[in-house]
């Protein structure tokens, strides 16, 4: 019986087991990344709602901007797998260095569009200061965004050749890097000036840079990387190269920023209804990110088990990996919506002491428990496709779901334009806007989840003829 047509030699529990060795590293890698940002809303949430809401508008784009990089890189994740699966150790190395190349240079765009994007505050009717403060913000960050570019290249390659401990290690130490300025800098202790939101960016971007020299230091060490060196030797850019990586990166940016770029459209429509809508909405987006990264660690493991799986020829064991991904994830997703269903108020007060913030903000963490199941799914199922190196589809898919849905539907509800025939009475502000994102999740849940049965389906039959 050849490879693919063999069975999957692992059971369910020994998936489990591979998958989470894989990817808790990377889960306490992400809970740290994104704990700077809690950080950055927990620490200025004390100092005023003013500031925090400089820093909510000011990550909101930040973030969209982040994403979609990070998606963009997320190309050198398959190529590596599929090598590594192969046996083709030889043809790692090359493979890294045009995604550095390939980093460099789009991590210099896009620190363009992050600071070019900040015009978009001069139309949204913010109170001066909170425009300056979160323009300045972004202006800060984006100095960063090379250095993460090249950062995402190192980390697909570390963790698709298994190698997840420097991820987790190196994201706890940006971590603690990060709250260590932040105190320095937000609140201006022991001599330094008192920068408020602007100095939650500069230590953001302080902590990209030492993140990636000491990935570079990590693989330059570790004698489990020699096999697979990347800097043996210099190597100019091949463009033939890194438009592939460009082909195979680009659909998985946007789809990354169809996603994230709903819940920054979200952020920034609210903003016209004050800084209690604004920091109450920012505040339960945040603690949904941080919640989030349980299954967006699994997918990323996940498309190094597909990835590999197909690297050997066997799409049924690739099958089988990806749907024990996906009940993970959604079993996760079932723990998560009831913790937050019964900690919502113990978690606003975390974050604020601002009773109206808390008040709006509990609301909206009911749904965001709603949409836990449905964001587990598409991440899983949409990491997955991407392990068999299709990443169109998912990309329409999302755009579909968060363009063609969410948003228009959070804005009829939202805003209740006189003009629509099934608007409510009366707009429902912050509501209206996260009732549209559980709506966009669930249909991206659903597509995502027939194509990945269809794709995987599809590539077993093709190995039987």
């Amino acid at each position: 019986m050849s490879t693919a047509l063999a069975p999957p030699s692992h059971t369910i529990r020994s998936e489990m087991t591979a998958l989470w060795r894989l990817s808790w590293p990377m889960l306490v890698g992400q809970l740290a990344t994104v704990g700077m940002g809690v950080a950055d809303v927990a620490m200025t949430g004390h100092v005023s709602a003013a500031e925090l809401a400089a820093v909510s508008l000011g990550a909101s784009v930040w973030s969209i901007v982040l994403v979609t990089v990070m998606g963009i890189m997320m190309a050198i994740n398959p190529i590596v797998a599929h090598e590594m699966g192969a046996g083709q150790f030889d043809t790692i190395p090359h493979s890294v260095r045009q995604a550095l190349w390939k980093g460099l240079g789009v991590g210099l765009v896009f620190c363009l569009l992050a600071n070019l994007a900040t015009l978009v505050f001069d139309h949204i009717g913010l109170e001066p200061a909170v425009n300056a403060n979160a323009s300045m913000f972004v202006h800060a960050i984006s100095i960063g965004m090379p250095a993460f570019a090249c950062y995402r290249a190192l980390y697909g390659y570390t963790i698709s050749i298994n190698q997840t401990k420097p991820v987790m290690v190196i994201a706890i130490f940006g971590l603690l890097l990060n709250v260590a300025i932040n105190w320095l800098l937000v609140f201006g202790n022991w001599g330094f000036p008192k920068l408020g939101a602007v100095g939650c960016a500069v230590a953001t971007a302080i902590g990209m840079w030492l993140m990636l020299f000491a990935m570079i230091g990590w693989i330059r060490y570790a004698p489990v990387y020699h096999a697979t060196y990347p800097f043996t030797h210099w190597e100019w850019p091949n463009w033939s190269e890194i438009a592939s990586m460009l082909r195979l990166g680009v659909p998985i940016g946007v789809t990354y920023f169809a996603e994230v770029s709903a819940f920054g459209a979200v952020s920034l429509l609210v903003a016209r209804y004050g800084v209690v809508e604004v920091s109450a909405s920012q505040i339960a987006l945040n603690f949904s990110s941080l919640v989030f990264m349980v299954p967006l660690s699994f997918g990323v493991g996940l498309i190094t088990r597909v990835g590999q799986a197909l690297g050997e020829g066997n799409p049924q064991r690739a099958r089988f990996a990806a749907f024990v991904g996906l009940g993970m994830s959604l079993a996760f997703a079932v723990l998560s919506a009831l913790f937050i269903v019964l900690f919502r108020w113990e978690i606003a007060r975390a974050y604020t002491s601002d009773l109206a913030v808390q008040t709006l903000c509990v609301q909206l963490l009911l749904l965001a428990a709603l949409f836990q199941l449905s964001d587990a799914a598409q991440v899983a199922t949409s990491s997955a496709i991407r392990g068999y190196k299709v990443t169109r589809s998912p990309m329409l898919i999302q755009l579909l779901a968060f363009w063609g849905f969410a948003l228009p539907l959070g804005y009829v509800l939202g805003r209740a334009p006189a003009w629509f025939p099934w608007a409510p009475a009366q707009p429902m502000a912050a509501m209206g806007f996260w009732i549209g994102l559980v709506v966009g999740l669930t249909i991206a849940a659903l597509l995502l989840s027939w194509s990945l049965a269809r794709l995987s389906r599809q590539r077993v039959k093709s190995a039987l003829t």
